[in-house]
């Protein structure tokens, strides 16, 4: 058990230093989004690999214009991880709407508006598209 969070720790490092020293539109050593390539379609995760390469780099601009959804997501993750490390290390009991039952559709009904609104040819929806 503890060798697999070791293993998993050193791929995530790994990752982490790839999208570090490696930016994606200079490069085609990365994968490319499979429905953009066949259908130049933008998916909702179309621009995630520059935005976590501006990420790292601390330029949330470039982030914003990859992916706006991308930087939407962090912001989800940091809610939760806030409330859960509140409720565990301060022994409080402060509800996290993560476990909401209607946050999946909420979040589901974001994700398709995003996809269909990225993909409008435009002003302002063909902003939404990445860089």
């Amino acid at each position: 058990m503890k060798l697999k969070y070791i293993g998993l720790s050193v791929l995530g490092m790994a990752l982490v230093l790839l999208y570090f020293f490696v930016n994606p539109s200079e490069l085609d050593i990365l994968p490319k989004c499979p429905l953009y390539v066949t259908t130049g379609i933008y998916c909702p995760g179309c621009g995630s690999q520059r935005a976590t390469h501006h990420l790292l780099h601390f330029n949330f601009e470039e982030v914003l214009q990859q992916n706006v959804l991308y930087f939407f997501g962090l912001l989800f993750i940091g809610y939760y991880l806030t409330i859960t490390s509140l409720n565990f290390f301060l022994k409080k009991n402060i509800y996290n709407y993560v476990y909401h039952p209607k946050t999946p559709l909420i979040i589901l009904i974001v994700i398709l508006l995003f996809w269909i609104a990225r993909n409008l040819p435009f002003y302002p929806f063909n902003c939404l598209a990445p860089n």
